[in-house]
């Protein structure tokens, strides 16, 4: 049953609401964060920036925690480690990606396009277990670490302490019902959310920072605790190149970034194919973003360093994952901390809304292309429930624990980030582009050093991104053999000869003959003719068309057909057409036909020979095998009634 008889098979009420979004002969949607419509409101790159923001902002919630407890005494050093990675390596990476994807598609389809077949279907397929790995964290990491602010806050400690899982499943249950109810005004929101924790977060930071300056002591303290533990600077630096990767939590953001690209504003000469200020726009936010956030991180590092005890931030302690947090309560009074404390949860929680819209825009985009989703996986609601029942399932496996699920936080960021790097170094390649080649090739084996680094440090991050990955590619291949006898075929043009071919025999009988398009001497066509006449019996052997089929990318699942027709040997009609696999072809064709002519037609296969098994999956991976039976399955399946359907002869 395809996805779209499976939603006629539900409730009525229930699956329109289901499906509000998207109509049987739709198109993949891209969720809110895909490219608009023509009637799509469009913003400021700045109030965008805000969007993307809640994302990487907010992990100003438990960064600074994070850092600490990773790298100690070094923490402010491998932080400047990091914003130097983040300004040269990240920044310049995702500035070209904009370039390359003006429409949000992002580094995965710009390594979609370098790659064909099914090798590239399964690389984008490992690529998306990341990104979902990537983005299913960022909205259990952020719930939980939402829940740790709710649960560390004086006033309602007694109240919420021991029901961390409880509320971090109660907020992401608040989070699906945002986009089952509807993801709108989100970009205003943002805005406001943004602009107040910023301005919160200046106020802690800069308070630490005075009472770092008014007591000297505390930066002699820290020097010296430096000296001692690891000797010259050069060790300390060496040290700090050593433990950054486990700060990569920071990178967190850029490919939401390039995600939100089609809500930017256009300049007024942009074209769809060249959107010149979009991508100016987009440029600015990233680097905007980037230099805000670097500035961020690095005083959060030093003065979470410098003023909270090492022993709280350890698993129990008041610190852990909530630094900043610590620091207003401690040094602004409990009402401006929770002041501080319900701005973060805002943040943090309004940073899975983000993650979410990033993998309905994923997920649309490229399974349903695949033939590798039902169709109702480009509907929103459907697909968000899914993804909230398994961040319910993460959180429960996980107890809502933020540092626990920090190691697959992480593989997810640096592996998508490495994919863009690696992405945009070949598109430079490509392009010609000898040095920016290089410095990008540069940059991506620094991230492939920080990502391989973090994965020895933390294998269990890759381990559960590894479960993303299997799910993805069960659930996908699954979905694909199942679809495999739909149509498959978006549309059917005929050029002018194919045309007046079928209006002349449509006066008596359209009978087609598939032939092989490999064998085209005039000797070939005679003897299929003369082979099909014998096993047939047909009336006049000469009042035929050959269809001849050519299998571009077997791994493509869906396309256009353009038929062509031509005259061979001065004798004998053919037409021609490319697609990705033989009988769904060959059924589109047969029903193009049927209605163009209102009349059905007939087609003549030769029996494939060989095991039948052997030929299913020929067909199911490289478009051919056993063409007959598959023909007349997908004409059965397209048509229920049995009097419309083309008639299919073997012999």
């Amino acid at each position: 049953m395809t996805g779209t008889e499976e939603a006629k098979a539900a409730p009525g009420g229930l699956r329109l609401w289901l499906m509000q979004d998207v109509g049987e002969e739709s198109k993949p949607r891209g969720g809110p964060h895909s490219s608009p419509r023509e009637a799509h409101k469009t913003n400021k790159w700045w109030q965008v920036m805000c969007l993307t923001g809640v994302d990487y902002f907010s992990t100003l919630g438990y960064q600074p925690g994070i850092a600490a407890l990773a790298a100690g005494a070094i923490s402010p050093i491998a932080t400047l480690v990091l914003v130097a990675l983040t300004l040269i390596g990240a920044l310049p990476v995702y500035r070209r990606v904009a370039s390359e994807s003006p429409n949000g598609e992002g580094s995965i389809a710009m390594l979609e396009r370098l790659m064909s077949f099914w090798q590239g279907k399964i690389f984008v397929l490992v690529l998306l277990g990341f990104a979902a790995t990537d983005f299913m964290i960022t909205m259990t990491l952020s719930a939980a670490d939402a829940t740790a602010h709710l649960v560390e806050n004086p006033h309602l400690a007694p109240l919420l302490s021991g029901h961390q899982i409880l509320i971090t499943l109660i907020l992401l249950a608040l989070l699906g019902g945002v986009f089952l109810r509807g993801f709108k005004e989100a970009i205003g929101f943002a805005v406001i959310l943004v602009a107040i924790y910023l301005v919160l977060n200046i106020v802690v930071i800069g308070d630490g920072i005075g009472k770092v300056i008014a007591d000297p002591s505390l930066w002699s303290d820290w020097s010296t605790a430096l000296t001692q533990q690891h000797g010259s600077p050069l060790v300390i630096v060496g040290i700090a190149l050593l433990v950054f990767p486990k700060l990569a939590l920071g990178l967190s953001g850029f490919e939401t970034g390039v995600a939100v690209m089609p809500h930017i504003d256009s300049g007024p000469d942009d074209t769809p194919e060249h959107p010149v200020g979009r991508i100016r726009g987009t440029k600015h936010l990233l680097t905007t973003a980037a230099v805000i956030m670097s500035v961020f991180l690095i005083t959060s590092s030093v003065v979470t360093t410098l003023l909270i005890p090492p022993a709280e931030f350890q698993p129990g302690g008041s610190a852990n994952g909530r630094a900043l947090a610590y620091l207003a309560h401690e040094y602004l009074g409990n009402t401006f901390g929770s002041i501080y404390d319900a701005s973060t949860i805002a943040i943090l929680w309004f940073a899975g809304a983000s993650a979410m819209a990033g993998l309905l825009n994923l997920i649309p985009r490229f399974l349903p292309r695949y033939g590798m989703a039902p169709q109702w996986a480009r509907a929103v609601r459907p697909l968000v429930l899914i993804l909230i029942l398994g961040a319910f399932a993460i959180t429960i496996i996980f107890r809502a624990n933020v540092d626990a699920q920090g190691g697959a936080y992480a593989a997810g960021v640096l592996v998508v980030i490495t994919s863009a790097a690696v992405a945009v170094t070949l598109a430079a390649r490509q392009a010609r582009q000898r040095k920016l080649a290089i410095a990008f090739g540069l940059i991506a084996l620094i991230f492939i050093y920080t990502t391989i680094a973090n994965i020895i440090e933390r294998p269990e991050g890759v381990r559960i991104a590894a479960l993303f990955i299997a799910a993805i590619l069960t659930v996908s291949l699954a979905s694909r053999f199942a679809r495999s006898f739909e149509l498959r075929v978006t549309n059917v043009t005929f050029d002018h000869t194919a045309q007046l071919f079928f209006r002349d025999t449509a006066r008596r009988t359209i009978r087609l003959i598939a032939k092989e398009p490999d064998r085209r001497e005039r000797s070939d066509y005679s003897d299929k003719l003369r082979q099909m006449s014998r096993d047939n019996d047909l009336t006049d052997p000469n009042d035929v068309i050959f269809v001849e089929v050519t299998v571009k990318d077997p791994s493509e699942f869906a396309g256009q057909l353009d038929v062509k027709g031509e005259v061979q040997h001065d004798r004998y009609r053919v037409i021609t057409f490319s697609s990705s696999t033989v009988p769904n072809a060959l059924a589109a064709l047969l029903m193009a036909v049927r209605d163009n002519t209102h009349r059905l037609p007939h087609i003549y296969f030769e029996w494939t020979e060989g095991n039948p098994a052997a030929n299913l999956l020929r067909f199911l991976f490289f478009g051919v095998g056993e063409v007959a039976p598959v023909t007349r399955e997908v004409i059965r399946r397209a048509e229920p009634d049995r009097n419309r359907r083309p008639h299919v002869h073997a012999g």
